[in-house]
């Protein structure tokens, strides 16, 4: 599971200087020319390298305190999350530090190395790419992590909602209601949730029997802004959708913003349903048909797995635990006329 973490003696061998080069350029102290700082620079990120003042093979005990690395906590869904993840974690005697990427790699990757030469003792990790360069980096450092919501090419512990598996109950929702034309408002394809999501729409038009239109499937970023851009042009197919299924509840408010523009009225007009639900009191009306999934769980069920690592009391073997989806049938769905 652990390798061996960089030390400045790897970074000065492979950039080729002393180990007093390496140091003066990661302090930013003392003269050294453009053409060495580059090597080591370029050295620092291929190992990925974390100071020696800071990196872990330093510490007498652990700091207790967890990375929590989340895409955008404005979400209603990811503050539950992120609420689970605190109570757990205080429970087990640990202090949380929040980090908010946007989605932004470029972010991500500053937080993660922040947080690394604050010698947190673990992650909990909502990449902001499914990809395996943010587990890459923390493992470099002998760091646990769980991933949480998305899915990544690396093995590594994971907690998410089964979003194929509620994307399918909305779908099939629509369809039991006589909707043929249903448009699909996705996140981007570098997610693993929103392509799982994807899938699940996929699978229930087939299920049924009925042809997939890539026409119908729009992707952009999983916000308001997002939504209404995406249900413009969904609105502006023909035949023009009487549904419309948004992947997550930012996307389904900037829809439904978009429609009332347009002066369409949901469901009369056009049903719209959504995966992950909104908090009460947030005054959307009509208020939406979701397959909701546990957030709180979902942020306790990671802390406790990322605890259990660091207790040494976890499985050898990585654990992914998939938490089911559940159908709230509300107001903003009706049988097509």
């Amino acid at each position: 599971m652990t390798t061996k973490t960089p030390t400045v003696q790897d970074v000065a061998k492979r950039a080729g200087v002393a180990p007093i080069t390496v140091s003066r350029v990661v302090n930013n102290s003392g003269y050294v020319s453009k053409e060495t700082r580059a090597r080591v620079e370029a050295a620092v990120t291929a190992l990925g390298y974390v100071p020696n003042r800071l990196a872990r093979g330093l510490r007498s005990k652990q700091t207790h305190t967890l990375g929590l690395v989340l895409t955008d906590i404005t979400n209603p869904f990811w503050t539950t999350v992120a609420r689970g993840v605190e109570d757990t974690a205080e429970a087990g005697g640990f202090s949380v530090i929040l980090c908010n990427t946007d989605e932004s790699e470029a972010k991500q990757e500053a937080y993660l190395q922040v947080l690394l030469q604050k010698q947190v003792d673990g992650f909990v990790l909502a990449p902001a790419r499914s990809d395996a360069s943010a587990i890459a980096l923390i493992h470099r450092q002998n760091v646990p992590v769980v991933v949480i919501d998305r899915r990544v090419p690396v093995e590594v512990d994971t907690v998410q909602g089964d979003s194929e598996g509620g994307a399918h109950q909305l779908t099939q929702h629509l369809l039991a209601l006589g909707h043929r034309h249903i448009a699909m408002l996705s996140g981007p394809q570098t997610v693993s949730t929103a392509e799982d999501r994807v899938a699940g729409y996929h699978r229930a038009l087939v299920d049924a029997g009925l042809p997939v239109d890539e026409a119908y499937i729009f992707r952009r970023e999983f916000t308001q802004a997002a939504g209404a851009e995406m249900t413009q042009l969904a609105m502006a197919l023909s035949p023009r959708p009487t549904a419309l299924f948004a992947a997550n509840n930012f996307i389904a408010v900037g829809a439904l913003k978009a429609l009332r523009k347009m002066a369409l009225r949901v469901p009369n007009d056009v049903s719209l349903v959504a995966l992950d639900d909104l908090p009460q009191a947030w005054i959307i009306d009509p208020f939406l048909t979701v397959a909701t999934q546990p957030a709180y769980e979902m942020g306790q069920r990671a802390t406790q797995i990322l605890l259990q690592r660091l207790s040494h009391t976890a499985p050898e073997s990585y654990q992914h635990i998939v938490l089911p989806t559940t159908l709230i049938v509300r107001q903003s769905s009706r049988r097509r006329k």
